[in-house]
């Protein structure tokens, strides 16, 4: 039998869609108050993978990403989804999303997002939270599974996480 052990605390990692780059600022702002400080920001991206969002946020979409300095437990990442659908909710205007945010988080060995929606390869976490692998690290990178997005199949978004990955890797270090 193996012997149960407190897990690792993990690396808080946030997309967000957007248009507007001021909804792009308040967003990131409420996101400092909440989790602290930000170790790392990707350059704005254009986000251009899938029609889903075109309804609600129209056409230009573009995608960033966060990564704050302090860490938190896997455990938290329910709690952290519904406090970012209430962000976003807070920051919609006419019934309509301006922001999209997708938390998730980085350990050594996958990259996890949080959702609403269950599907075959999600788990339940908590209070209708779900949780899937969508990137695996092997062989110095993160590797896509069957049902990843097709934006987190690119290079740039393997390179933004990688980034981010050593940022944790060597906060790990110093625990």
């Amino acid at each position: 039998m193996g012997q149960v052990k407190k897990s690792n605390p993990v690396k808080l990692v946030v997309g967000l869609i957007f248009k507007d780059e001021s909804v792009l600022t308040k967003a990131e702002l409420v996101l400092k108050n909440k989790f602290g400080s930000i170790d790392f920001e990707s350059s704005t991206l254009p986000f251009n993978f899938t029609d889903y969002y075109e309804a609600e946020f129209g056409l230009g979409l573009k995608k960033k990403f966060l990564s704050f300095s302090k860490l938190i437990y896997p455990q938290e990442l329910a709690k952290i989804k519904l406090f970012t659908n209430k962000v976003e909710n807070k920051l919609s205007k006419n019934g309509c999303r301006l922001v999209n945010i997708d938390p998730g988080y980085l350990d050594l060995a996958k990259y996890i997002l949080a959702t609403t929606k269950d599907y075959i390869h999600r788990i339940y976490l908590n209070k209708g939270i779900f949780a899937e692998i969508t990137l695996y690290f092997k062989n110095n990178a993160f590797l896509p599974g069957e049902w990843t997005y097709r934006d987190y199949k690119t290079k740039e978004y393997n390179d933004i996480l990688i980034k981010i990955r050593q940022i944790y890797e060597t906060q790990l270090e110093k625990i």
